[in-house]
């Protein structure tokens, strides 16, 4: 990042997790929580002299020994610093221990490989993962590591998902999907009831982009994923409706509960934006859309 203080700190950093400390954490289960809520909250070991602050990139790199599974594996952000942290982990140095939010996380085995990694951002030093807890990314590589993230790294949940870690931070703005959103079963049985016109403003893709939008909506689950005990069960009917992507975002912007569609509805509403009940043209198109979802036809 330009213009950054001399004592603030790199812009962006890459933790190792070396197979010597594979049983640090339940990694299957961090896996799933990033699924289900969209993020992991860790501490995490930097070592002694590090000064890492809140809002530094925080890339995950798993090292495997000799090299064996090593590559680069998730995504975060700092939210604690060691200014804050007050102190690491058993036998570390004070300042040396940062809180760290996952918000990518890759199943083992999907991991990008050290060979790519060294073929295509040659300026991080992968070479010295054997013997460091923490790579600075030099501000010239930022880009390089971006695109191969976006490139071989997560896939998005739909196109128009931006995946943490692929756009600088001031650039992008995301909208988190928790497992039960991905679910297609779930989603298949949400749009043959509810249709896929969005259900706080009515916008249909298909109606306005024709066969492109065809079956294209978000659905967004209306109750925090984090909420949500270990026994639920999902009823696709009641707890997801779709949104248009707008009203999506605005459903989760600033808030940690997401907004009602009824709340969005009454937003719009006072905006000027949203004219009744009418039954349009374009909703019914969306109901036969729906209809044809649930018996399977794509004519």
């Amino acid at each position: 990042m330009a213009g950054r203080e001399r004592g603030m700190g790199p812009a962006a950093v890459v933790l190792v997790w070396s197979a010597s400390h594979w049983n640090r954490w339940n990694y299957r289960a961090a896996v799933e929580q990033v699924l289900t809520s969209g993020r992991i909250l860790d501490r995490w070991d930097v070592g002694p002299g590090r000064i890492l602050r809140p809002g530094t990139e925080a890339w995950l790199l798993f090292h495997g020994s000799s090299g064996a599974g090593s590559g680069l594996i998730g995504h975060g952000v700092v939210v604690c610093g060691t200014a804050e942290a007050g102190g690491g982990t058993e036998g570390a140095a004070p300042g040396g221990a940062v809180g760290v939010a996952f918000d990518v996380l890759l199943p083992l085995g999907e991991q990008i490989p050290s060979d790519t990694l060294a073929a295509e951002v040659p300026d991080i030093p992968w070479g010295d993962a054997a013997d460091s807890t923490l790579l600075s990314v030099p501000p010239p590589a930022e880009s390089g590591l971006r695109r191969l993230w976006r490139q071989q790294g997560p896939a998005a949940v739909d196109p128009f998902d931006v995946v943490p870690g692929a756009y600088p931070p001031e650039a992008a703005a995301t909208v988190g999907a928790n497992r039960y959103e991905r679910d297609a079963d779930a989603r298949r049985v949400c749009l043959a009831f509810h249709g896929t016109a969005c259900a706080a403003c009515g916008f249909s893709f298909e109606a306005s982009y024709g066969e492109i939008g065809n079956g294209f909506i978000h659905v967004h689950h209306t109750v925090p994923a984090a909420q949500l005990e270990a026994s639920y069960e999902l009823d696709p009917i009641t707890d997801l409706v779709p949104l248009c992507a707008n009203c999506h975002a605005m459903a989760h912007r600033g808030v940690s509960t997401p907004r009602t569609v009824q709340e969005l509805r009454t937003i719009l509403s006072a905006a000027g934006h949203l004219r009744g009940e009418v039954v349009t043209e374009q909703a019914l198109e969306a109901q036969e859309n729906a209809r044809r979802l649930l018996e399977g036809r794509q004519d």
